[in-house]
Parts: structure tokens; sequence; C-alpha cells
């Protein structure tokens, strides 16, 4: 009789963890952007966020964590409960920060679990339509007559605008005055008012000032012109190596993600970057829609972090 009784307890725990895991998600999803509003992830965050709150029945509700290039963000994750509920929108600085700051609180392959990209785009280096210079050829010419006179913003220390900072800097032999934001929004906005000279970030946190006139685009990390802005020239153009690259975005959750959950925000993500409306917009906002399994996103996280590695090793940068 107690084996009976034992063995139908366990069937029917088996069968409540089973209907609790088949109604995954059953409460809002929290979608932590490690940014300040306004930036490109944080864009990107509430335009998709906003598809699957509509697709899976529950709310996604953008939790904006700025700071340390990302990691408080990310660190808030890697601590959060592995049941879905939780999830952050990365990008390609989770794959910079182990490399230019000496202590990262996670691990940032094993402690998450990889979903998938969402999208991949291009930097742009932009100035403040105050500065007299058309291309990156012309910000060069200027910077070295006046070494030290232009600042530049970024998303913050050890952040992916950061490194592009540093590597113009030292693959044009100039000296720029860098100054970190919390996050590319802030960074972008002191470039609007006239605080900073110039800023590298993605064309959706800065479109609609290029668009007013209010940000003029010099250069691009194409390999080559991008056709939206066929004027504006890439670096390998003018002369400035190992600055051809695209920014990616993608969705992390915490490690030992379970498979259910996986696979239902695996297939629910894909579909809504492949949303015609949600296509139409990363078209307008010059950035190109990209998904891959998690084994996929897994393999580029490790090739970005020893990518990521040598250039800053060789460089020397540290984000203090």
């Amino acid at each position: 009789m107690k084996l009976r009784n034992c063995v139908t307890a366990l069937i029917l725990a088996t069968m409540i963890a089973t209907v609790a895991a088949e109604e995954y998600p059953s409460k809002p999803i929290r979608l932590i952007v490690p940014y300040a509003p306004g930036g490109s992830s944080d864009i990107l965050a509430r335009l998709f966020g906003q598809r699957l709150g509509e697709t899976m029945g529950q709310p996604f509700v953008v939790d904006n964590r700025p700071g340390a290039g990302g990691m408080i963000g990310t660190a808030i994750l890697a601590r959060a409960p592995g049941d879905g509920h939780t999830l952050i929108l990365q990008d390609m600085p989770h794959t910079i920060n182990p490399a230019v700051h000496d202590k990262v609180p996670y691990d940032p392959v094993t402690d998450f679990t990889p979903i998938t990209l969402i999208a991949r785009a291009p930097q742009w280096l932009f100035v403040h339509p105050g500065v007299p210079a058309r291309t990156v050829a012309d910000l060069v010419t200027q910077a070295k007559a006046q070494p030290g006179k232009f600042k530049i913003g970024s998303a913050g220390n050890g952040s992916g605008t950061h490194l592009m900072a540093e590597l113009l800097m030292r693959g044009a032999a100039i000296d720029l005055t860098h100054v970190p934001y919390k996050g590319a929004g802030p960074a972008v906005a002191a470039t609007v008012a006239g605080e900073m000279n110039a800023v590298f970030t993605s064309m959706p946190a800065a479109i609609a000032f290029v668009q007013s006139g209010r940000l003029r685009p010099v250069g691009v990390t194409t390999p080559t012109r991008h056709s939206a802005q066929p004027e504006v020239p890439t670096f390998a153009e003018s002369g400035i190596a190992g600055m051809t690259l695209f920014h990616w975005f993608g969705v992390l959750a915490p490690a030992k993600l379970p498979n259910l959950p996986l696979k239902r925000l695996s297939t629910e993500i894909k579909a809504a970057v492949n949303h015609l409306p949600i296509q139409e917009r990363f078209k307008a906002m010059l950035i190109e829609p990209a998904t891959t399994s998690p084994e996929e996103f897994r393999a580029l996280i490790q090739s970005d972090l020893q990518r990521w590695g040598k250039v800053v090793k060789a460089a020397g940068i540290k984000a203090n």
C-alpha cells in the first residue's frame, strides 16, 4: 500500500510539473536591456518585445539596467532563475568585457543559455553638424591638427563603442578625448547637443537625428559602402584597417534553461524577427534581421571572445 501511494504521488508530481512546464510562460517576462533607454538595444527590445507579448500571451517588460559597459544588467540575468521568465537582449560587448575588465562577475559562456540572434548592424561614426567633416579622412585630418580637442562619446568604458573609438585612434594615429556615458542613447544625445563632437553607434539609435540633420554620418564599418548612405565612405577605403565588422544583438537566458522554454522562445523570437512589419522597421533603421540556432549563437560568442581578446591585448585597451 505504501509503495502504491509513493508511486501515485510520484506520478502526480510528474503530471503537475509537466502541466506547469506546458503553461510557459506563466507570468510576464522580464527583458533586461543592459543600457540606458534610447540606444539601439532599447529600441530593438521594445520593438520585438511588443510582438512577442502578442504571440506568447504574456507581456514582455523591458527593464533598463545600464552601467559598467553592460555588465550590471548581465550580472542580474546570471543570478536570475533559469525558468525562462527573465531574459536579456545582449550585444557584442558581451564578448568584449572579459578582455577589457579585470573582473567580470559571471562567465560569459557557462552562466547563460544562448537562444538566438535577432539582428546585426554595422557601426557608424557620427559627428555633430558643427564639425566641418564630411568623411572619416576629413575628421582624421582635423584631429591631427588639433590633438585632444575632439571629444568622442561612448556607451561606457569597455563598451563596443568605446572599443571602436580606440581602434579609430590607433588605426588613424589620432588623439581624441573619450567620454563614457551610461549607454548609447545618452552618448548620442550628448553629441546632438554639441557636448560631444562625435560618437559611434548603430543606426537605430541615431537615425531620427540623421534624418533631421542633427547628426551626420562620416564612416561605416561595412566592407563596401551602404546602399542607404552611399555617400558615406567605409573605414577600409579611408585607409583604416581592422574596422570592418557588424555589431550583433541576441537573446540570452540564465544557464540550464529547460528545453521546453528554450524551444518556445527560439521559435517565437525567430517568428517575431520574420514578422513583416518588424522586418520593415529593421530595414528602415538600416539593420539586418539575423537568427541562429542556440548552438550557432554559442559558437559565435566563443569565437568573438577569442577575437576581441586578441584585439584588446594588441591595442592595450583597458576599461579603467
